[in-house]
């Protein structure tokens, strides 16, 4: 199952205390077909969608696509603020 970083987890709850009138939202991971390959895709969700695996680590809450949770299954999700402000993900190999 993935996890997430204790950072991951902070900037998620930043993200989801964005969406107005959502006391249980969190952050979509979805999956996009890119020619032959997969994408990811990250969205601030005010409701899983049905299907959707939820994570709850850290009081951040992650909602995964059937695709994007067996994709991300052994897996760690960390994030990062850039100097500009934007918020960098990043995936890597859970040790």
């Amino acid at each position: 199952m993935l996890t997430l970083t204790d950072t991951a987890a902070d900037i998620v709850k930043q993200i989801a205390d964005q969406v107005p009138d959502a006391d249980a939202s969190g952050l979509r991971i979805s999956t996009t077909e890119q020619g032959a390959e997969t994408g990811l895709t990250l969205t601030a969700a005010a409701v899983p969608e049905p299907g959707d695996q939820v994570l709850d680590e850290h009081g951040a809450r992650v909602f995964l696509d059937e695709t994007a949770a067996a994709i991300l299954d052994d897996k760690v999700l960390d994030a990062q603020v850039q100097p500009d402000g934007a918020v960098a993900f990043d995936v890597a190999q859970q040790s």
